[in-house]
């Protein structure tokens, strides 16, 4: 296979991927919608540093949780089409830690700036590594150990992981944005809807997907 026919194949593996998750994304970002207008409506009447400082421990939980299914998930599949160990373990580290600051941090940070919010970039893998640290190996380990062991189920897991995956960055990204002053995010629901739909299933799907066959693949075709 020559590099023009990898190419394609990549591209062709990325529609098809992005097709098949497109529904999970949509559903996922309605649950965290209600999980926001939940927040918005139990915390009637607090301050605004009482709602910050409660969304703020929200994202951390689910950005954390986010880091462990993105490293499990390319874990996972890496090793579904290679059997290179270290290889393996350094691309689950890389990839959840891109990949998460993507779409929980960056593009929450986009899209409140683009509606003239001031937003602050507040990068947990800069910052609180003595908390990531144990949820990403936890994540590694937990990608290698499926890999090994549970071969009859991978299917099913990958259809249910990748759901909670969406949501857990769903949550992570709408938490952010509340947290750094968007408490008045009502009158641009739909706006946040498609920006959040397009930043959680893209940046999972390359992580969960994409990237870990691809590097599965390199050098080998």
């Amino acid at each position: 296979m020559n590099h023009t026919e990898k190419s394609i194949n990549t591209r062709e593996l990325l529609s098809h991927e992005l097709a098949h998750h497109f529904p999970y994304a949509v559903f996922s970002v309605a649950i965290s919608f209600v999980g926001a207008a939940l927040l918005g409506y139990f915390s009637f009447g607090a301050s605004a540093d009482a709602v910050e400082s409660g969304s703020m421990i929200l994202f951390h939980s689910f950005h954390f949780l986010h880091i462990v299914f993105a490293a499990t998930g390319a874990v996972l599949t890496y090793f579904k089409y290679s059997d290179q160990l270290l290889k393996g373990l350094i691309l689950g580290a890389l990839n959840a830690a891109f990949f998460c600051i993507l779409s929980d941090i960056f593009m929450p940070y986009l899209v409140g700036t683009v509606l003239g919010v001031q937003m602050e970039l507040h990068v947990c893998f800069m910052h609180e590594m003595h908390n990531i640290i144990p949820f990403l190996l936890v994540g590694i380990f937990n990608g290698w150990l499926l890999s090994k062991h549970h071969t009859g189920k991978k299917s099913f897991y990958s259809i249910w992981s990748h759901f909670t995956h969406i949501l857990v960055s769903s949550l992570a990204s709408m938490m952010y944005l509340i947290s750094n002053g968007m408490h008045d995010w009502m009158p641009y629901m739909g706006i946040l809807f498609a920006f959040l739909v397009v930043a959680v299933v893209v940046p999972c799907t390359l992580s969960d997907v994409v990237v870990p066959v691809y590097a599965a693949r390199l050098g080998k075709d």
